[in-house]
């Protein structure tokens, strides 16, 4: 896996506003799906001759 992407504290922070706990896994596996979410956008603005990323392109 690459790096985090998201920031551990933040999220754990975000959990608790819900009463519920982060497990150790949690934001590696979310930052998994951050990862793949940007990589499908990124192709998806290549596919358009876009080199910005757009949230239309989520």
């Amino acid at each position: 896996m690459s790096e985090m992407l998201v920031v551990q504290s933040k999220v754990k922070e975000f959990a608790k506003q819900s009463d519920v706990n982060v497990g150790s896994d949690f934001s590696e596996g979310l930052s998994k799906m951050v990862e793949e979410a940007i990589t499908k956008a990124v192709n998806r603005s290549k596919a358009n001759g876009r080199k910005t990323l757009r949230s239309y392109d989520l």
